[in-house]
């Protein structure tokens, strides 16, 4: 019960009412939103332009590094929306799956910045920034998996439409760079469906489509890794932070060797993981999760194996880039004449 002095003293100091949220300035995302269907829909551009002409989609540098020809075919610039569009599609999905969790957990988040890049996909990917702490395990766990999952749901439709407008040839064309499918596209190849069955394993030249969705799914697998801040490290995190710190250093030397032996990308992604901000904060409740929540978990390690691949490119390992460049043999020589 309050006394007259406390009483007295409210009067005098009354609590300061709780400041209003300030509004969100949504120029920014809608800056970078136009940016990146710009950057993707130039790369697109080209890739449909070799699916047209029975091209693969990275048969020569030019394909590597297209703008100077999109600069000049500008006004077939509605040939890469097919691309651009159901990569931003998938990639919106995915980060809204996590700013409508943060919004079920009553957690203040932005919404997505789309990010551009001069990368074989025109983007870098999405991000959101949480504004407030994530507080409870339940909140990590569903925040980590629901991205991830309504990425891939939109990704594997996306998947059979392209795969559906793929078109197979009677001779293998020239790769300069091949795309390797994971287990997932390989199932749905296998398919008894006519416009599926087997097209996997035929000379095929990829729709625009089916090479945005095998992005994404890229995009989704990586992610899924269970390690750090990534969508795979908060989910561990959730279940078992002892675990989440001893599978981080275990994923960081996995990914080391992956990176030496399949795909040089991996060092970059180990190098990601050593950054501080990819430390993981501490989150102090210790409620157990339900069994209804916890079912993300699997899910998303179900997706996970489904879409992860260790060679997303074939021939694009440290090694073999030490053997395009010739240091490999020097290497070798001078350790021989050491010996």
């Amino acid at each position: 019960m309050a006394t007259p002095a406390m009483l007295q003293e409210d009067r005098r100091s009354p609590p300061a009412p709780p400041r209003p949220a300030k509004p969100e300035r949504l120029w920014i995302q809608a800056l970078l939103l136009l940016v990146t269907l710009f950057s993707t829909t130039m790369v697109g551009m080209r890739y449909m332009a070799n699916f047209q002409q029975g091209i693969f989609p990275l048969a020569s540098d030019a394909d590597i590094f297209p703008y100077r020809w999109d600069m000049a075919n500008l006004s077939h610039f509605t040939l890469g929306l097919p691309f651009s569009l159901t990569l931003l599609g998938i990639l919106l999905t995915h980060e809204f799956g996590h700013y409508f969790a943060c919004r079920g957990f009553g957690i203040r988040a932005t919404l997505p910045y789309l990010l551009p890049a001069p990368s074989l996909s025109g983007t870098a990917g999405a991000v959101i920034r949480l504004k407030s702490r994530v507080k409870s395990r339940a909140a990590l766990l569903a925040i980590g998996a629901l991205g991830p999952i309504a990425g891939f749901v939109v990704a594997v439709v996306m998947a059979c439409v392209g795969l559906a407008l793929s078109k197979t040839v009677a001779v293998e064309p020239t790769k300069l760079v091949t795309f390797n499918s994971p287990l997932l596209l390989k199932l749905l190849s296998t398919l008894p469906i006519a416009a599926f069955h087997g097209r996997l394993s035929a000379p095929l030249i990829w729709h625009p489509i089916f090479i945005a969705s095998w992005i994404g799914i890229l995009i989704t697998s990586l992610n899924l890794i269970p390690a750090g801040q990534l969508d795979g490290g908060h989910i561990l995190y959730s279940i078992s932070p002892r675990l989440h710190g001893i599978i981080t250093y275990a994923v960081m030397a996995l990914l080391v060797f992956l990176g030496v032996e399949y795909w040089l990308g991996w060092l970059l992604w180990t190098a990601l993981l050593c950054l501080p901000g990819m430390r993981h904060p501490t989150v102090k409740d210790t409620e157990h999760l339900s069994p209804t929540l916890l079912l993300l978990a699997p899910i998303a390690l179900l997706i996970l194996i489904l879409t992860a691949t260790p060679e997303p490119f074939s021939h694009s390992s440290l090694i073999d880039v030490l053997h395009k460049s010739g240091l490999l043999e020097w290497i070798r020589h001078h350790l021989h004449l050491g010996h």
